[in-house]
């Protein structure tokens, strides 16, 4: 793909978008990059943007500057649908996003991972077994570093491993994993797809163009995935498996059973793996699945379950006060992920949700909220859609603030409660991103 002297615009000038623009100058591209944020908005990304030289246009879009390239990037987080997307490729200019920009020039095995929850989660567990197999690791894409930032580092690693996107993957065109990583599939971005079949359409193109050599990772469990299969070319190796049939990982208390096609089953202990929650079992499954398929040793994958304490924001435990324990689950931003935290407790719980709505029912919330949490908290801007969906269920408030609400759970709770924020909403009502709402929480903790 040869971009020297092309004319290339960059849509979405944030992390990834700088990133994207410091590849494409690298390549002798001429770049303009186009935001509808302001200059003040996007900050230090407008300021790195000014510092490479690029052509900078904030606000509103130009049809002009979009019909006047000779290709498109677009960022995830922008809509691939917004009407100056949609008339380039009328005129038969190229639109894609940085996943597959950066997959055209990767040449390594990439193991991909994508799924309502628990990406984050198994992309770092897998990213670990494979570095505990001696071999040499890049992981990225949607945690950390963005693809793109790979191909432009020199690096060599033997496995690329990436966190895929939904919108990463509506972009793509030619993107292949060697390996691909299908969790779950619950509603989710209902604000970005006009239902939820288009939204598990787009988690399927990972698929899309694997063949027949390559490895397809997938939830037996999960009948939507299940309703995906008949696309699906490549080699199926499932975990959440029930019985010694079928090909792939089967938890059995505290063991998974992993049984490949032309090898011995192999035993992986959970004795020692430290992250709460029966769906993180899951993500461990899955991810000793992907790492076998990619190269990994036994040895290291159980090094790695033996010592992976989880991550920031999800289901981290931040402190306990007067017997009461205090959870940050700020990545939980859908439905599904909060029934699977609100499951993994037996103690009674004060539970703070709330920020800015996607777009779907909280409906399914009711009976998890029923049976265990005695006290729910709503805040943000979907507070009230919130609390007229599910207050009427268990003690229900309004908090007008994140910390409001963890003073409001701190009077409430006696010892041996759980105090749990998991928001079921995105942050951008009052935080910039779910990591600075988890450490807003943490503080409100600490200030108790």
């Amino acid at each position: 793909m040869n971009l020297e002297n092309k004319k290339v615009l960059v849509v979405g000038l944030a992390r990834t978008g700088v990133a994207v623009a410091r590849f494409l100058k690298n390549q002798g591209a001429r770049i303009t990059a186009a935001d509808i944020r302001t200059r003040d908005e996007l900050g230090r990304y407008a300021q790195q943007a000014i510092d490479m030289d690029i052509c900078l246009e904030l606000g509103p879009h130009k049809a002009e500057t979009f019909s006047g390239c000779d290709l498109i990037v677009v960022s995830p987080g922008v809509p691939h649908t917004i009407e100056p997307l949609e008339e380039a490729r009328k005129a038969g200019i190229p639109v894609i996003g940085e996943l597959e920009l950066a997959a055209r020039y990767i040449n390594q095995p990439i193991v991909a991972i994508t799924g309502t929850n628990g990406k984050t989660t198994t992309t770092s567990l897998v990213g670990e077994m494979l570095r505990a197999s001696d071999l040499n690791v890049f992981v990225g894409g949607n945690i950390g570093q963005p693809l793109i930032d790979y191909v432009d580092s020199g690096l060599h690693a033997d496995v690329v491993v990436a966190e895929i996107s939904s919108f990463q993957l509506d972009t793509m065109e030619s993107f292949r994993p060697r390996v691909g990583v299908l969790l779950n599939v619950s509603e989710d971005h209902l604000d970005r797809y006009d239902d939820f079949q288009q939204y598990v359409r787009s988690k399927g193109r990972l698929f899309e163009n694997q063949q027949a050599t390559d490895v397809a990772v997938l939830n037996m469990a999960d009948r939507r995935i299940g309703d995906l299969e008949e696309i699906i070319r490549s080699q199926k190796l499932y975990f959440n498996i029930n019985s010694d049939t079928a090909d792939g990982v089967e938890i059995r208390g505290d063991e998974l059973i992993c049984r490949l096609p032309g090898r011995s089953p192999l035993t992986l202990s959970l004795a020692n793996f430290d992250v709460k929650g029966s769906h993180n079992l899951e993500n461990a499954a899955a991810a000793s699945l992907a790492a076998l398929a990619a190269g990994g040793a036994q040895k290291g994958l159980q090094r790695t379950l033996d010592t992976f304490g989880g991550l920031p924001h999800r289901m981290q435990h931040v402190k306990t006060i007067n017997g009461v324990r205090y959870y940050n689950d700020s990545k939980a931003t859908n439905v599904g992920a909060v029934m699977r935290s609100v499951e993994s407790f037996d103690a009674p719980l004060i539970l703070i949700m709330g920020g800015r709505d996607k777009g779907g029912s909280y409906a399914r919330l009711k009976e998890p909220i029923a049976e265990r949490v005695k006290r729910l908290i709503a805040m943000g801007e979907a507070g009230q859609k919130i609390l007229s969906a599910l207050g009427g269920l268990t003690d229900s408030q309004r908090a007008k603030s994140l910390k409001e609400a963890v003073d409001l759970a701190g009077q409430a709770a006696a010892s041996g409660d759980v105090v749990l924020l998991s928001p079921a909403c995105s942050s951008f009502d009052m935080f910039t991103d779910y990591a600075e709402r988890g450490e807003a929480f943490c503080r409100a903790v600490e200030g108790l």
